[in-house]
């Protein structure tokens, strides 16, 4: 099962580190979630997880529940990039 890393830019690191959004989405389509902050740059977070289902993964990005989980969160969808392990 490969791991991804996904770095992107929010609003609020407190709410977004503290939502419950992240697991009620994504834990479908991802196990071993870890959140992480850049303490040099306060709005940009990133997660890593283990997705066995890529392509499963990918449809909860692009779908509504997706978009409105990351409005939730304060996401900046155009800062999102995602790196899969190799």
């Amino acid at each position: 099962m490969p791991r991804l890393i996904a770095t992107h830019e929010v609003d609020d690191v407190a709410h977004w580190s503290a939502s419950p959004k992240r697991e009620e989405v994504f834990g479908s389509v991802a196990t071993d979630i870890h959140t992480f902050v850049d303490p040099n740059r306060p709005n940009q977070v990133g997660l890593s997880m283990e997705v066995a289902d890529m392509a499963a993964f990918q449809a909860v990005m692009e779908s509504e529940a997706g978009a409105e989980a990351m409005r939730y969160d304060g996401v900046h969808p155009d800062t999102i990039v995602v790196y899969v392990e190799t």
